[in-house]
């Protein structure tokens, strides 16, 4: 009897095993006659092209570039049913953008993951919500309030990066540019967005550590990780790995958010009760919404909302603005000519405006004239003193000059920061919802309930859009006859386009060129060392490990 049951186990065994191994040749089968037409990584079932992303997330636009040198259009079957669809071709962006605009919103798949840290802010929002912000944030950018405010705020932190960085020069110390960066955004966008003083640049070193800026890449760099982690919503319930590090990181964004709301509330009462007061009227962003909040389409509006629209705010005028003067300096040191080029155009600027000896004052000369007026001693004993005294002064001065109508005199400097954003786009990856079936320009089938992407990091990249130099930073590609000259907007998607054209690209702008223009008309930046910069994997474009340079105050 016992052997006539391992006999008839056996059998079973055998044809169990037989039948897995067919049901798994027939899903092969099936799997791959399902995605025979697809063109992109490499898929397997289940899994589909899920361990390809896992294994070059660290380089994925790089990797994506690899697929796009033989097809403009590729997709990559994902777990869980899914396909992500990734383009560069500039037909497809307009499709995308414009012509098919309503088949693409946000959609659910990036709403999800991005709902803790952006709420329902404008970057994540789509239907009448979308369109009730974005009305209501083109009507505050064009108020000359805002952008009168928001000048003298850029303005105001250029001179502080400035001195910062004059100390540097002075001693002769490397520094993170990129932290420096992030800190002059934050607190710029800390007064433009909430109307306080972040103080994360302070005029002296070490600089304070920002718990709210640390707790904010942190969250901004995990919920990108969710975009190619299958268990995301596994270990979001387990409370295990980085979806445990996320919600620390936002209880302390939180906290400093609606602290920031609550004390705004509490100001505005009391400057209610007392009417007769003479009170300067806030101009920044939460006020402005608190204002609208007590009447029409925005009546009554939670403090919830007023947090999204706070952190979208944020991660749109501190991050993105951060990391093209990063990568700006990056170009920069590693192409001196142009990095002189610019510098003489700001020079020559500066003269124009406030005559040829003021507009070459120079260190060296002035240095001179103090060692004659003190004495050697007297002289050396505040140098440093005088240095920085000096160097604020100039920069000050320097900034007044600076706004809307002068800035447009820079055409070189407008091709420099043009084309950084050209090869380093703020947003890399630009992902969107498919709500029905659809076909693109260029043929591809895409199906309804999956994501597309167009990348604008390998766009620029693509020698069938920018010719045979698309890799290299040239900034007089943007030039004809010495005036800038804008591409196409499908081309240069680096501000969205068509519908969802950035809002503030022109205030963005607007900070590039005055820190820039500050920047590059007193300082050049040489690296510490030749190694290769790469990116960090986030919803922006900010460095791995930053950028260690020696900043060198211009004498000439």
């Amino acid at each position: 009897m016992l052997h006539l049951v391992e006999s008839v186990w056996g059998s079973t065994y055998v044809m169990q095993t037989v039948a897995v191994v067919c049901a798994i040749v027939v899903s092969s089968i099936g799997y791959n006659l399902r995605h025979r037409n697809y063109k992109g990584p490499k898929s397997y079932p289940l899994l589909g092209a899920a361990i390809g992303h896992i294994q070059n997330y660290h380089r994925l636009h790089h990797w994506l570039l690899t697929f796009f040198q033989k097809n403009s259009t590729i997709a990559a079957p994902m777990p869980i049913n899914q396909v992500f669809y990734y383009t560069v071709d500039p037909a497809n962006v307009k499709h995308i953008l414009k012509t098919n605009f309503p088949n693409y919103p946000k959609g659910e798949v990036f709403q999800d993951r991005m709902q803790i840290l952006l709420g329902d802010g404008i970057f994540n929002t789509d239907g009448e919500m979308w369109r009730t912000q974005r009305k209501t944030a083109a009507a505050e950018f064009s108020l000359k309030a805002l952008r009168d405010f928001s000048a003298d705020s850029f303005k105001e932190y250029a001179c502080q990066l400035a001195n910062v960085t004059a100390q540097l020069a002075f001693e002769g110390r490397s520094y993170d540019m990129q932290d420096l960066y992030m800190r002059m955004t934050l607190d710029s966008i800390g007064k433009i967005g909430f109307g306080v003083n972040i103080g994360s640049l302070s005029d002296s070193f070490p600089l304070p550590e920002n718990e709210f800026a640390i707790a904010f890449d942190r969250a901004n760099e995990i919920v990108t990780q969710r975009f190619i982690d299958p268990l995301w919503k596994l270990k979001r319930f387990l409370q295990v790995g980085g979806e445990a590090d996320l919600n620390r990181n936002i209880r302390i964004v939180d906290d400093f958010v609606y602290g920031v709301i609550a004390k705004r509330k509490l100001e505005r009462k009391e400057r209610k009760a007392k009417p007769d007061a003479e009170q300067p009227e806030k101009a920044d962003i939460i006020s402005r919404f608190l204002d609208l909040s007590e009447s029409g389409a925005h009546a009554n509006m939670s403090d919830k909302i007023l947090r999204d629209v706070v952190l979208n705010f944020v991660i749109a005028g501190r991050d993105t603005t951060a990391v093209t003067l990063s990568w700006m300096t990056y170009m920069l040191a590693e192409h001196p000519a142009v990095a002189r080029r610019l510098y003489e155009e700001l020079r020559a600027f500066h003269q124009r405006k406030v005559g040829a000896r003021a507009g070459t004052w120079s260190w060296a000369r002035e240095w001179e004239e103090i060692r004659q007026q003190l004495g050697e001693e007297e002289a050396e004993r505040r140098k440093k003193e005088l240095y920085l005294e000096s160097m604020q002064k100039q920069v000050a001065e320097f900034t007044k000059l600076l706004n809307y109508e002068s800035l447009k005199e820079l055409n070189y400097m407008q091709a420099v920061l043009t084309e950084t954003l050209r090869l380093f786009p703020a947003v890399p990856l630009d992902p969107k919802g498919i709500l029905e079936d659809d076909v693109l320009p260029d043929g591809t089938f895409l199906k309804k309930g999956n994501l597309i992407s167009y990348s604008p990091w390998c766009m620029a990249r693509m020698k069938s859009i920018w010719g045979s130099d698309a890799a290299v930073f040239n900034p007089d590609r943007w030039l004809q006859s010495g005036v800038f000259v804008p591409e196409s907007e499908y081309k240069f998607t680096t501000f969205q386009a068509g519908l969802r054209t950035c809002l503030g690209k022109d205030s963005a702008y607007l900070q590039l060129k005055i820190v820039a223009g500050t920047m590059c008309r007193f300082f050049e930046f040489r690296r510490t060392s030749n190694h290769y910069i790469m990116y960090r994997m986030m919803a922006t474009l900010s460095m791995q490990g930053g950028l260690d340079a020696v900043p060198h105050l211009r004498t000439d």
